[in-house]
């Protein structure tokens, strides 16, 4: 798949990383993973060598005292959030003097949002284009870093005429969730086409494991899915990726955020530049380490899933991309520009005030 050969590459992005100025990174719990339940492997080597400054902030002394324990909410099916096992296979967190439990939640956004507002949760990582709105409401959750690029794909069946987004215009989209990141992220560059999203498309919401079916059995012509499901369905050569968000100006945009308890910060900084720099530092490993992450990812993955596909699910996902500061402030208010255009913010928003509200400086940069 040419494609995806030509994303897959982990070339370290200078302007993003010196912007950062440090070097980085879902309905119950199904269950609880503590640091201390895995022995930790021989702490990971990160090259450093083009981006001192990033050393630098990587290197900022750790927390003393015991270790401080925290919990951090992630979807532990999402290959995309391969670095949180890495954290804590390879020491990051336990470096930066943290006891960090993963928890596998597994429900809705505002579900989450609230978890992490009230304490239930200290942190947790989710797509951009699926909190924003939430986040606009005023959950006390402040967005401390991207993470990284490249979850979503749209799909058709190899033999249809469809040839990329803009053909979907007077076709049936299959979609997960009608509010979902990926149907945001698609409707924005159908309305960047001069498409209306919300009339020229006929958006059918199917459970995930049925979104598939559908195109097979005729009911829709095209399906959008992230990965590993999206990455998976590509591989028998029954379908074809028409877009992803690693398209056109998005390849340098992170779609995941981590999102920190408002309270945490205000009352905890140096905790909350911890953790984020823990997580900075994983992705920024998985980046250059896909085997090692695939292998700490490996437990967590679908069962069709081979290391080979983890490895280069990990490649294409732009780990190596993870912004702070003004340059997190900058993609967080593309984003809300972008929801103006499909109607999930209103006209009137102020987008820059909204992205200084929502965003927290944990770095001081």
């Amino acid at each position: 798949m040419p494609t995806n050969e030509r994303k897959s590459k982990s070339i370290l992005d200078r302007r993003s990383l010196l912007q950062g100025g440090a070097a980085a990174a879902f309905a119950a719990p199904l269950g609880v993973l503590g640091a201390k339940a895995f022995p930790a492997r021989p702490s990971g080597a990160i090259d450093f060598s083009e981006f001192p400054i990033c050393k630098t902030s990587s290197d900022a002394p750790a927390l003393t005292g015991a270790p401080r324990k925290l919990k951090f909410s992630w979807n532990a099916n999402a290959v995309c959030l391969a670095p949180l096992p890495v954290a804590i296979d390879y020491g990051f967190f336990q470096k930066q003097n943290l006891d960090v439990e993963l928890i596998n939640y597994s429900g809705s956004t505002d579900q989450l949002l609230e978890a992490i507002a009230t304490g239930k949760s200290d942190a947790g990582v989710g797509m951009a284009l699926r909190w924003l709105k939430p986040l606009e409401q005023g959950f006390d959750v402040k967005i401390a870093a991207g993470t990284h690029g490249g979850c979503l794909r749209a799909l058709a069946p190899t033999k249809s005429d469809i040839k990329n987004v803009a053909d979907l215009k007077g076709k049936v989209v299959a979609v997960g969730d009608l509010a979902g990141p990926d149907k945001n992220f698609f409707s924005i560059q159908l309305a960047k086409a001069g498409i209306d999203p919300n009339k020229d498309v006929d958006w059918r919401p199917y459970p995930g494991n049925l979104l598939r079916l559908a195109a097979e059995k005729g009911e829709v012509q095209a399906i959008l899915a992230s990965d590993p499901i999206a990455y998976l369905w590509l591989k028998d050569g029954e379908f074809k990726e028409i877009g992803s968000n690693l398209d056109g100006p998005y390849k340098d945009v992170s779609c995941c955020i981590v999102g920190l308890r408002g309270s945490l910060i205000r009352e905890e900084p140096l905790v909350a530049r911890a953790i984020t720099q823990a997580l900075l530092d994983a992705a920024m490993f998985a980046s250059q380490n896909p085997e090692k992450t695939a292998k700490s990812f490996l437990p967590y993955a679908p069962k069709t899933a081979t290391e080979e596909d983890l490895q280069a699910m990990i490649r294409y996902h732009t780990h190596h991309h993870h912004p702070v500061g003004d340059a997190l402030k900058r993609e967080l208010k593309i984003y809300a520009d972008d929801l103006k255009l499909v109607s999930v913010f209103k006209p009137n928003t102020d987008t820059a005030k909204f992205a200084e509200r929502i965003y927290a400086n944990v770095f001081g940069v």
